[in-house]
């Protein structure tokens, strides 16, 4: 059912010029990914949201990229109103398999995976383990493995992970909206606007997909299988001096630019740049930078 529905909205995309079929305007399930697309013409551009985000927090982007590229817009499953999958296997790893099926399906020639967040993680493991699906990836503030945990054993992680999980799954439905607001608010953007706006888009999340999603992220380290990824890797990351700590340290810019270079430093075509000042919705803070850094890119590879 999905690979025939996903050769049903690779059809509807790959004539230049055509108008763009009601089922992929609605979005197609494809194993755990519900993808929508955007486009009609031009190279394959595939944008991956992070935790409990959806296409909306691509609306820019996607905007921008529709008139030279076809652009697909996943939602990973229990994120943004869509149903959560199955308690079975890794999560994470259903959501690489989904998408290296919607590649494959759909005959696409290498696109460009741009990822957030979770989604970040998410593109940056894809190209380690599927190098010949990958033309090259964007993380925007999305790494290999969570920050910090880079200090702890495998053991402490999974004990970190749980606690997370629990305390997300174990929120009434009115702390878990508050938790997203006090987190868009903190860390998510510098604009209390901005804050106020997305905050329930991501509320509208299934909670306990959100609490799954995220352990599974901070209980992982993916930093090995970079070794096997062949596609230039662009990392970008958000600094604003006044949150700019490691600890108890404050930090600088380039300092953290080095950071995430070092996390990265078993992938052999990565690239890491600061875009400031912004939080970790790089995206909604530095629109016009962000769009700059990204088409740049695109057109480089």
């Amino acid at each position: 059912m999905a690979a025939a529905a996903a050769s049903t909205l690779h059809a509807a995309g790959a004539t230049p010029g055509a108008t763009p079929a009601a089922s992929a305007l609605q979005g197609t399930q494809v194993g755990t990914l519900k993808v929508e697309r955007h486009g009609t013409a031009g190279s394959p551009v595939i944008l991956i949201p992070g935790l409990a985000g959806g296409p909306w927090v691509w609306k820019d982007t996607i905007a921008d990229l529709e008139k030279h590229h076809v652009v697909y817009a996943v939602t990973l499953a229990g994120f943004d109103g869509t149903p959560a999958p199955s308690a079975d296997g890794n999560w994470m790893d259903r959501a690489d398999a989904s998408l290296a099926q919607f590649i494959k399906d759909n005959h696409l020639a290498k696109p460009i995976l741009v990822g957030h967040s979770l989604g970040g993680t998410l593109a940056l493991r894809f190209a380690g383990r599927h190098p010949d699906l990958t033309g090259g990836l964007v993380a925007v503030d999305g790494l290999p493995i969570f920050p910090g945990m880079e200090r702890v054993s495998p053991e402490q992680r999974a004990a970190i992970a749980a606690q997370l999980k629990a305390k997300t799954e174990g929120a009434t439905p009115d702390e878990f909206k508050a938790q997203q607001l006090a987190y868009m608010q903190k860390v998510g953007t510098l604009d209390a606007a901005t804050a106020e706006r997305v905050a329930p888009l991501n509320a509208r999340s299934d909670q306990k997909a959100v609490a799954r999603y995220m352990a599974e992220d901070a209980g992982a380290d993916y930093r090995s299988e970079l070794k096997a990824a062949t596609a230039p890797i662009l990392e970008i990351t958000a600094f604003a001096e006044q949150d700019a700590q490691m600890g108890p340290m404050k930090i600088t810019q380039a300092q953290k630019v080095a950071y995430y270079t070092a996390l990265l430093s078993d992938a052999p075509n990565a690239k890491v740049i600061a875009l400031a000042p912004s939080r970790h919705y790089v995206m909604l803070d530095q629109p016009a930078a962000f769009g700059k850094a990204l088409n740049d890119f695109i057109e480089a590879h």
